[in-house]
């Protein structure tokens, strides 16, 4: 009778045993478990920690809680300006309803995906190419939205989106590059420009003081030369005033040419050619030759005065030069 007792208890534990291993269950930190028994499910979703559920009757799934790191495949379309492009970009969720992420929909996780993708094409075909590349955090603002609408029904949170990488095509990346290379060079031009125009104002209020002040000039001449010579220079260059030049060649004319270049006007405007023919050909157009003038006959002349000697004529002297004066004996 012991014996028959002992066995009816060891077999009562052994099922009891057996019943508490079926119906145990473990639901960790992270985690939300949904039971559904005979197929309807429970209202409350089992809490973190150890938990019971009905042998045979009750089907306990857990539904992770953090964040899923998924990314977006890379989409290609053509943007809003007509410029092909591939993007691709990462989607950050979380399950907040672990009921409604198995209940409403049936995977999830498949769902997010393509919702993401198609929001993604749709979002390059609204936006501009200088969107795309300077301006992500609207169109990441966007999407996200986008793809949050039809998560909430599916107890799906969308925590952040990003647009990784945006390819353009080589054509388009040469383009982008000249357009780079000419805008970095007017703004270049633009700098030195203004540069220029800041110095010249700087150097004509220096013209200006230096002009009231001579001493400034030579100080500064000194200074120059300071400056040169510091270089461990062989060849020194010292600069000369024009005025000095000017000075020194007045200085090596003679007296007369001095006075000469001084009284004597310059001809004309138009009188140049017939002064060089003048000079050359010892003739002046405006004046008859030499040869048209009637010459006197000297030696009549003396005869008459008597001032002859002699029983031979008198010679005749040659005809005077012009500008030369005869003296008389």
């Amino acid at each position: 009778m012991v014996e028959e007792l002992l066995a009816a208890a060891a077999i009562t534990g052994a099922a009891g045993l057996t019943y508490l291993a079926a119906a145990a269950r473990v639901v960790k930190q992270y985690e939300r478990g949904v039971v559904f028994r005979l197929g309807r499910l429970q209202d409350r979703a089992r809490s973190p920690g150890f938990t019971v559920i009905v042998p045979f009757v009750d089907r306990l799934h857990k539904v992770n809680l953090q964040i899923v790191t998924m990314p977006v495949p890379a989409q290609e379309g053509i943007t809003r300006d007509n410029v092909t492009v591939r993007v691709d970009a990462v989607v950050y969720f979380k399950v907040v309803d672990a009921s409604a992420a198995l209940v409403n929909v049936e995977d999830y996780r498949f769902a997010v995906s393509q919702m993401a993708q198609t929001s993604l094409r749709s979002i390059i075909g609204k936006s501009d190419l200088d969107d795309l590349l300077s301006n992500r955090e609207m169109l990441n603002q966007g999407l996200e939205l986008m793809i949050d609408s039809p998560a909430v029904g599916w107890g799906v949170q969308i925590d952040r989106v990003e647009i990784k990488d945006v390819s353009l095509p080589d054509t388009m990346k040469r383009s982008m590059a000249r357009q780079a290379e000419a805008d970095r060079e007017r703004r270049a031009r633009i700098i030195n420009a203004d540069a220029e125009l800041q110095a010249s104002k700087k150097l004509a209020e220096a013209a200006q003081q230096m002009a009231d002040t001579p001493s400034a000039l030579q100080l500064r001449l000194l200074q120059t030369i300071v400056a040169v010579a510091a270089e461990k220079n062989s060849t020194l260059v010292l600069p000369f005033p024009v005025e000095l030049l000017r000075f020194l060649e007045r200085a090596a004319q003679p007296p007369a040419q001095q006075e000469h270049a001084l009284e004597e006007p310059g001809p004309p405007a138009g009188q140049g050619e017939d002064l060089a023919e003048t000079v050359d050909g010892g003739k002046d157009r405006n004046r008859p030759p030499e040869t048209d003038r009637p010459v006197p006959d000297f030696g009549r002349l003396a005869t008459d005065t008597g001032l002859g000697t002699g029983s031979g004529p008198v010679p005749t002297p040659a005809p005077p030069r012009p500008g030369h004066v005869t003296r008389d004996a």
